[in-house]
């Protein structure tokens, strides 16, 4: 096989490599900040492309969209432009777990991603694989394209998705690809590899898709939108679009007895598949194996768009033969005449491990090589994105000589996921849950605004014209909240709508704010019982009025807490400091210090093996080292 030839096909200061969700993050961050970008694609026909569920949101996924949004990122409204049905979940519940979830037109959103990018100014997008990272002396210089074009950049942002080295299974059945019959990318993971990367084998898998046609919809449950026009984006004026429904069912005996009878067909149980599978998202045999005593599990029917028949089977992931698969729909309720249109897959890739990044996103092995997506580590697109767009600040901060943004566990659920990918590492494709957040009493949906958007201000991505209005919201809250503990109200103005509101009447007057506590008493009780309920306070400021005024004793314990820790972030530790040096750390510790090489002690704090006890001697020899220091 002939050699291809090199040539020099441009000069840019940040190259993306990969346009899924992160890549277009990370490519219109850098673009946005002024910084001339170039992103490299194997397909422009796949951008942004949703190549499992055709849906954006969903429990702490949702807040990351909404937090992408307020930094100045695109998923959010692309979201909004691109939706087929938009739901609030757990409204039932507090609102630190509340999150949008959208089902998409899968083509429209990746056709309308496309559009930004190729009218975004500093943005060339242009279509090749690339095989190899070009670096000199520990920094990264370009890279290099199967065609031989060379692309010099002083920073490089990786989100090559599953994509590297990509192998599909189904049965018997195997070959190399990416997503969706895609071209698998295989020298790049060799050019990792050469570089002095550990990489590991990560497999997710996808469903059947079926024909809308044959499906008997009087035997399932409908799942409509909420009526309430709803959207991720913080922009005002976003239109509320048409929604189409879901519908639900259930799998049952006969299928799991198919399912049982054929587990040696399955490559998750014949040996075929090596790589680790998400927990949180388990295709049906597992589910089946796993738990026995279940006699059936939900299946949702999801619209992949408003011009196509075909329909994402959610929670049949599955790599179980094509003929098991037909079969399978074919005992579930409403399904029993189905067409299958895609048969499921399972996909293993290569993944980098996480533990090797700095909280930037920066490599640690090669100065200005970035990574962000499921070649950390991650699963879903929500994660990929908001690595995405920071991965994009970051590079485009160093093209200028400017320091890393790092977003704390406090800031956002963004921060919580960066932090535990590069401090405690994942043995699987991470999935954020609101259970990860120690904070996120105060990481809600309704105010990643308020935690993000003078961060997405200063370093360039939000405008002027958002960054204002958020100003204007933050004082009207302020102004309002302060209002509410100055007024004082009589019992006969409020005891007759606290009655109506179910809330025990009051002797004495009391305060708006007092009232506004009580769990049974709304903003709009208060209105009432001042006689202002035409008010013109805006939804959005009384929203926030309320959740911080019934949640005011909770926030200040987070807030307590957070500040307690922050006094860990803010002891740094020198990069040559030699853990394997410091005296009474243990075995374990110092192992995992050095591997990880936490920047604050803080950080060091999370590592898991890394105890208390440790830490207390961390910061005995960090004043000790800053005494010597000043001695000298």
């Amino acid at each position: 096989m002939s050699k291809v030839m090199r040539y020099n096909a441009g000069d840019y200061q940040v190259v993306v490599i990969g346009a899924g969700h992160a890549g277009v993050e990370a490519a219109l961050a850098s673009a946005r900040m002024g910084v001339k970008t170039l992103m490299l694609t194997i397909n422009l026909d796949t951008i942004a492309f949703m190549p499992c569920n055709p849906s954006i949101g969903g429990p702490a996924k949702g807040v990351v969209v909404r937090e992408i949004d307020a930094l100045g990122g695109e998923m959010g409204r692309n979201a909004d432009l691109t939706y087929i049905q938009m739901r609030m979940l757990n409204t039932g519940k507090g609102p630190a777990v509340q999150a949008l979830r959208a089902q998409s037109d899968k083509r429209l959103y990746s056709y309308a991603m496309k559009q930004r990018l190729e009218n975004q100014e500093n943005l060339v997008l242009k279509q090749d694989m690339v095989d190899e990272i070009l670096t000199s002396n520990g920094q990264v210089t370009g890279v290099v394209t199967r065609t031989g074009a060379v692309y010099t950049a002083k920073a490089v942002v990786l989100t090559t998705g599953t994509y590297l080295r990509g192998k599909v299974f189904m049965g018997d059945v195997s070959y190399e690809s990416g997503p969706n019959g895609q071209v698998p990318a295989v020298k790049l993971s060799y050019s990792l590899l050469d570089l002095g990367f550990d990489l590991v084998r990560f497999k997710t898998g996808t469903p059947p898709r079926i024909n809308r046609n044959t499906v008997d919809f009087s035997k399932l449950l409908e799942q409509p939108g909420d009526e309430i026009p709803l959207h991720f984006s913080f922009d005002e004026n976003v239109a509320a679009r048409e929604q189409v429904s879901c519908w639900l069912t259930n799998t049952n005996a006969t299928g799991h007895s198919l399912i049982l009878s054929n587990l040696d067909r399955a490559p998750m149980y014949s040996g075929q598949i090596q790589g680790t599978g998400p927990r949180y998202c388990p295709s049906i045999e597992d589910k089946v194996v796993r738990f026995k005593e279940r006699p059936s599990h939900q299946v949702f029917l999801e619209p992949e768009g408003k011009d196509t028949a075909e329909w994402y089977v959610q929670g049949l992931s599955t790599s179980l033969p094509e003929d098991v698969q037909i079969r399978l729909l074919r005992t579930i309720p409403g399904l029993e005449n189905v067409e299958m249109m895609r048969p499921g897959y399972a996909i293993e890739y290569d993944a980098l491990v996480p533990t090797q990044l700095w909280p930037s996103l920066e490599s640690k092995l090669v100065q200005g090589l970035f990574t962000a997506g499921q070649i950390n580590g991650t699963s879903g697109y929500e994660e990929a994105a908001g690595q995405g767009i920071m991965a994009g600040i970051n590079a485009a901060l160093q093209v200028k000589g400017q320091p890393p943004v790092v977003l704390s566990r406090s800031d956002a659920y963004i921060g919580v996921m960066v932090d535990d990918l590069v401090t405690k590492g994942t043995n699987e494709p991470y999935r954020l849950l609101t259970s990860r957040a120690e904070y996120r009493l105060l990481l809600r949906h309704d105010n990643a605004d308020l935690r993000l958007m003078e961060i997405g201000h200063q370093v360039g991505l939000l405008p002027t014209k958002r960054y204002d209005r958020l100003m204007k919201k933050r004082e009207g809250i302020s102004q309002e909240i302060a209002r509410l503990k100055r007024v004082r109200v009589r019992p006969e103005m409020a005891n007759p709508v606290l009655e109506q509101a179910g809330s025990p009447p009051i002797q004495e007057a009391m305060s708006l704010e007092q009232l506004l506590r009580r769990p049974e008493v709304s903003y709009g009780d208060i209105q009432a019982i001042e006689g202002q309920m035409d008010a013109e306070v805006p939804s959005e400021v009384a929203e926030q009025v309320e959740i911080q005024t019934k949640y005011s004793g909770y926030i200040q314990k987070q807030e307590q807490e957070i500040e307690r820790q922050r006094r860990l972030e803010q002891k740094r530790i020198p990069v040559e400091l030699d853990f394997t040096q410091v005296r009474g750390l243990s075995m374990e510790a110092r192992e995992k210090l050095t591997k990880v090489r936490p920047q604050t002690v803080g950080q060091a704090s999370r590592i898991p093996g890394v105890s208390p006890a440790d830490i207390s001697i961390l910061l005995i020899a960090l004043e000790h080292s800053r005494g010597q220091v000043v001695n000298e």
